[in-house]
């Protein structure tokens, strides 16, 4: 009986950690998302590792560092001023996976709204996103991010 109970506590200590490593997941994520829609650019790229990778299925190369996430993101918003509209972007479905090392393999569905200026929102992209994701400093940071989309698979 006494094993039991220990063994049922361990197993409740693990869930309630993974239950707030989860919720540390989806905060970081809704920061990163409404950063990015804010189009602040050097703060969002803050929020990737100095070497990270960033693969969309729209470019013919992967985005790399810090730096050229930052242009990359840049230059979108300037492309969305001119044309009028502005993108935000909806992530749900979060998949958490803890590795030996320390890092976080995650997945979830990624939904980008486009609103014309003056106009009604409505669905441009629905994708996935896979990140690795990393502790630098205390905090969780993206080291790699694969994107895929629906109307390109």
């Amino acid at each position: 009986m006494i094993v039991e109970l220990v063994g049922t506590a361990e197993r409740m200590l693990e869930s309630q950690k993974f239950a707030a490593l989860y919720a540390q997941v989806q905060q970081f994520y809704a920061c990163q998302m409404q950063i990015l829609d804010a189009h602040d650019t050097e703060r969002w790229a803050g929020l990737f590792t100095e070497d990270a990778v960033f693969e969309l299925p729209s470019l013919p190369e992967p985005v790399r560092a810090r730096a050229g996430l930052a242009h990359y993101v840049r230059a979108g918003a300037q492309r969305q001023r001119r044309a009028g509209r502005r993108l935000n972007h909806w992530v749900g479905m979060l998949d958490v996976q803890p590795q030996a090392d320390g890092s976080l393999r995650t997945r979830c569905s990624a939904l980008v709204y486009v609103t014309p200026s003056g106009g009604g929102s409505k669905v441009l992209y629905v994708c996935v996103m896979e990140d690795v994701l990393v502790r630098t400093r205390g905090e969780w940071r993206t080291a790699h991010r694969r994107v895929t989309r629906d109307d390109l698979a």
